[in-house]
């Protein structure tokens, strides 16, 4: 049935009376083109030099402007700048250094501008500048764009005015005074020496006042322990690098153990090293409940619970100090705990121990061992000072607030309403409370049930300073002016504190002080200063006393162990989508937590894991139970490696306020989180109903499959060749085994001139951060698709770290198991059961992005040629070209190329930053924002390297080794990914890739890929 509907293109076409309207209609163009100048006739056609080519262009402009007149667009009146700023020029990036605390997350950064506009977060490489940010600082620059940010001052839940909002605490000050009430400044840890000062003042004054610092995830029994030893309330900065042999018992000090930021100096030692036939790496032995990046990057993991790991530590103790403690050490662990501990002696200088255990005793101890070891990577000079919360003033606090002796209650970066336990006690305080201010980025928990919700700046918009190490000092300073009516705690203390000017005049005048022997605008530049370190004198401490105390630790039942995960860390950031999204290193789940279950424990409780038919992951509920707080429908992950008789649980999740709807994802672990100890006794029942994961990679194992893995032991990487160890794939060429790199269907382009670009990627460096995965989805406008569209395969990230396990103790060991299958039976019976990763597995990641190969699979099969390859080595893909048909995907043989099944830009559909024009303020000019029904994938940062090669030939010079780099590398902070030309012979990539340790992924394809991977020794 044919339509009677009337369609038309514009109202004059409706209307019909317009004469150009029906010109349009039977002509092409109105005004006819003069076409009678070439084609006037035969003669002049046969004597024309017009060429069949010209001819084209002149068809082919008439379509053109056919079209143009057809879809004319509405005109938008652009602004000019009436004085431009000369720091300004439209197009070329600006670049600020500044640095970074939240009060959990911290870093030296690069700020990446344009048009002052904050697009990117790059690591800040300066001498002295020695935090590099991780995932969560990486995508904290959406969050500066996040809509559901607190836009306006309120008072009593109504819109107000800073001037009634300043008025209303000061008053409330003075009536505090006048009554005798205390007034409290609760704050997160502020590293920031100007912001302490002027806080010190005003308690100073005001002797009813006091500074309570809280930290959502305390380190508080550690720096009880420090603060015993050494008389300073701050911790260690180690330095792995350093270490030869490194025992951590409960600590992932790659995850976000005391603040993250070991892994640099880790992987240092990590990298085999030395001469052909002795190179070394460091011994890393690690205890653990929960599996962990630390746990995963380790020569030898030990599963244990939290109890036996207090015996474990004691008994190191008695080891290294030749004390005599009595332990109750579980039997089966003996063995490798007094291993583990005479190696660490043997290291002496070079040997350190770590613990995470939330016991001020298992922190003396640690003190101890270091100090009998003289552990060269354990130094009391430039500590941390990045976290000096007390769980004791806390405590108290909420009491005080309670008996009604508080009066005025001034928060910032705090939100304990959501993340305290004892949640309900400080909700019931704050009613008592006189007037209550929360100083804060968001309308939360916290915010919503106060006086007073203050809009305070991101760091990106506000002036600060900090001193993240004892002895540095660097500036933070503002990228693009405040986006919203918003106020700095410094700029409220100094109007309470009476002190006329703003705060950058403060904190100008203050850092003088600090700065000695440079400048302002030099520390501003480069964004940090190294002053004198002072090295913190050790006292006494009964350590016997406290191995003694810690020996007496029993287990009581199954253990819980809360711990943040590397996507989400404390939940400050829950509105952001990228970390929402980020796929959880270890289980590769997202937009999720959950609780982590051993497969021992599953099995005996009943829970499941499984595929269903769409290819998503399904998992049973449980409701957990501790110290009488009950947790409902919990899902459940079965996680190989997670210790019997424990279960592990992500902070972080579970928030409702000020949060997109999609974004109030998971359950509030911080609940739980009883008397700030990350490990409660529990009780774990199975619940009714089947839970629905974004999981983009199941609990499989490698399956033999040694040619994307390459794996090998230090023993072996030394005594054998590189043939043995790094084995080079075979083919059959005329009844004869070949190299499969020497046989090609396809002949090879010379690509000696110019520039020819290839990434290295180290497996024994990659600590599987995910920081390139975050860096890659700012650089190159990546898509967020949200959890039903992960959950159908269909995530967009360019950059994916698939993590492998081994169920044997090697990989080889997978391979000799597959090679003995003997018969149907066997091989479906071995196959099952390696499906099922072992216990404690062997970990390993590999970043897998498109390998940009010189003989692309996907080249030849796209109908359209939208993709092809260019002369710098990278597979390129021409978006407007392209039509869908998915050939491409299907013929790459590492599925890294993806496929836009919606518009994800500016559709109600996906709710996410592209939906809002706030949230696309974050997007790359430089890169284009793709449509529904395209194929996309890594570019190698193409905008990159065209940059670097412009700017190079703009100054006349020849470029650097180390100048080109794409998102993924410049992000990498631990080495395991190199970006360069290989034609350069003196660069390191082009060094690397003649390593004997490097290979292809899938060699025996013959893709003859762009990235280098590197095979990782182990040693064990």
């Amino acid at each position: 049935m044919s339509s009677n509907k009337k369609y038309w293109k514009s109202v004059e076409e409706l209307d019909g009376n317009s004469s150009i309207v029906e010109a349009l209609r039977n002509n092409e163009f109105v005004e006819e083109i003069p076409t009678d100048e070439f084609l006037g006739n035969e003669a002049a056609l046969s004597s024309s030099s017009t060429t069949r080519r010209d001819f084209l262009k002149y068809v082919g402009f008439s379509t053109a402007a056919a079209s143009l007149a057809a879809c004319e667009g509405p005109v938008h009146l652009s602004i000019p700048y009436v004085l431009q700023p000369e720091q300004i020029i439209p197009g070329v990036a600006d670049y600020y250094a500044t640095s970074v605390f939240d009060g959990f997350d911290f870093a030296n950064l690069l700020v990446k501008t344009r048009e002052g506009r904050p697009i990117k977060i790059d690591n800040n490489t300066i001498a002295g500048a020695k935090f590099t940010a991780n995932a969560r600082i990486h995508g904290s620059i959406l969050s500066l764009y996040d809509n559901m940010r607190l836009k306006e001052p309120k008072l009593d839940a109504k819109n107000s005015t800073w001037s009634a909002v300043d008025s209303k605490i000061k008053s409330s000050i003075v009536d505090a005074k006048a009554k005798g009430g205390q007034v409290v400044f609760l704050t997160n840890t502020l590293a920031s020496p100007s912001t302490e000062k002027l806080i010190a003042d005003f308690v100073a004054k005001n002797p009813n006042a006091k500074h309570v610092i809280y930290d959502a995830v305390s380190s508080s029994e550690a720096l009880d322990a420090f603060e015993t030893v050494y008389g300073e309330r701050a911790l260690v900065d180690y330095d792995f690098s350093k270490a030869s042999v490194i025992v951590s018992v409960g600590a992932d000090f790659l995850g976000d153990w005391q603040g993250g930021g070991y892994d640099s100096g880790y992987a240092k030692g990590r990298i085999p090293s030395g001469t052909v036939g002795k190179k070394t790496i460091s011994k890393h032995v690690q205890l653990e409940s929960n599996m962990t990046l630390s746990g995963a990057a380790a020569d030898k993991r030990v599963a244990m619970s939290t109890a036996n790991q207090k015996q474990a530590l004691v008994h190191i103790f008695n080891v290294i100090t030749g004390s005599s403690v009595a332990t109750s050490l579980d039997a089966a662990f003996k063995a490798d705990i007094t291993k583990a501990a005479q190696q660490l002696k043997a290291a002496g200088s070079k040997g350190v121990l770590v613990s995470g255990i939330q016991d001020k005793n298992a922190q003396l101890l640690v003190l101890a061992i270091n100090q009998v070891l003289a552990s060269e990577a354990f130094t009391t000079s430039g500590t941390r000072q990045i976290r000096k919360g007390s769980n004791e003033k806390v405590t108290q606090l909420v009491k005080d607030m309670n008996a009604g002796s508080v009066h005025t209650l001034i928060m910032s970066g705090v939100n304990p309403v959501y993340t305290l336990a004892d949640s309900k006690s400080f909700v019931e305080g704050l009613k008592k409370v006189k007037t209550s201010v929360s100083l804060s980025l968001k309308e939360d928990e916290t915010a919503s049930l106060s006086t007073i919700a203050a809009p305070v700046p991101h760091y990106l918009e506000a002036w600060g300073d900090l001193a993240l190490t004892k002895g540095t000092y660097s500036i933070t300073q503002p990228t693009i002016r405040p986006l919203f009516n918003t106020k700095q705690l410094q700029d409220i203390l100094l109007s309470i504190n009476g002190i006329p000017g703003t705060y950058y005049d403060y904190l100008k005048a203050f850092s003088a002080s600090v700065i000695a022997g440079s400048s302002w605008n030099k520390v501003l530049h480069d964004g940090i200063y190294v002053g004198v370190v002072s090295t913190s004198a050790a006292g006494t401490a009964d350590y016997n006393g406290a191995a003694n105390a810690l020996a007496q630790a029993k287990s009581a039942g199954l253990e819980l162990v809360l711990y943040t995960k590397t996507g989400m860390g404390d939940g400050q950031q829950a509105n952001n989508p990228w970390l929402q999204e980020f796929p959880d290193p270890l289980t590769r789940v997202s937009w999720d937590n959950y609780v982590t279950v051993s497969n021992a424990d599953a099995k005996k409780w009943g829970l499941t894991n499984e595929i269903v038919a769409n290819g998503g992951l399904n998992g049973s509920y449980v409701t957990l139970t501790a110290n009488g707080v009950k947790l409902e429908n919990v899902p459940v992950i079965v996680q190989p490696g997670q210790a019997v008789g424990t279960v592990g649980m992500a902070l972080g999740y579970g928030r409702k306020a000020a949060l997109k709807e999609e974004m109030q994802v998971g359950i509030n672990a911080y609940a739980l989180y009883a008397g700030f100890n990350n490990v409660q006794s529990v009780s774990v029942v199975k619940a009714s109903g089947e839970h629905e994961f974004a999981c983009v990679q199941g609990q499989k194992t490698l399956m033999g499959r040694g040619d994307i893995i390459k794996e090998t032991t230090l023993e072996i990487f030394n005594t054998k060749d590189a043939e043995i160890w790094n084995e080079k794939p075979k083919v059959s060429l005329d009844h004869k085994e070949v190299d499969a790199t020497s046989v090609d269907l396809w002949g090879s382009f010379d690509r000696s001139t110019g520039h020819h670009f290839n990434l290295s990627i180290d497996l024994n460096a990659c600590t599987g951060c995910g920081a390139c995965v975050i860096a890659c989805h700012a650089e190159n406008n990546v898509p967020v698709v949200g959890k039903s569209e992960v959950r159908r395969s269909r995530d967009m990230h360019w950059l994916r770290i698939d993590r492998y396990y081994s169920s044997e103790s090697t990989f080889e060991g997978d391979n000799e198991r597959k090679d003995n299958i003997a018969g149907l039976s066997s091989s479906l019976s071995t196959f099952n059961e390696m499906e099922k990763a072992g216990d404690n597995p062997q970990v390993s990641f590999q970043p897998v992005m498109c390998q940009h190969c010189n003989h692309a699979p996907c080249e030849t099969v796209c109908p359209v040629a939208a993709t092809s390859h260019g002369r710098q080595g990278q597979n390129q893909m021409a978006y407007n070209r392209c039509v869908g048909t998915r050939y491409c995907a299907n013929n790459c043989p590492y599925k890294v190329r993806r496929f836009n099944w919606f518009l994800y830009n500016k559709n109600s559909e996906f709710d996410y930053h592209m939906n809002d024009d706030l949230g696309r303020m974050v997007l790359n000019p430089d890169v284009n924002v793709r449509s529904r029904g395209v194929m996309e994938k890594c570019s190698m940062c193409i905008q990159m390297t065209q940059a670097t090669i412009l700017k190079a030939k703009n100054e006349g010079r020849t470029i650097k080794d180390g100048e080109f780099q794409t998102a993924c590398s410049n992000a990498c902070s631990t080495g395991a990914m190199i970006f360069g030309d290989v034609n350069d012979k003196e660069a390191v990539v082009s060094k690397l890739a003649e390593d004997e340790r490097s290979y292809h992924l899938l060699e025996h394809v013959g893709t003859k890929p762009n990235v280098v991977y590197h095979v990782k020794v182990r040693n064990t």
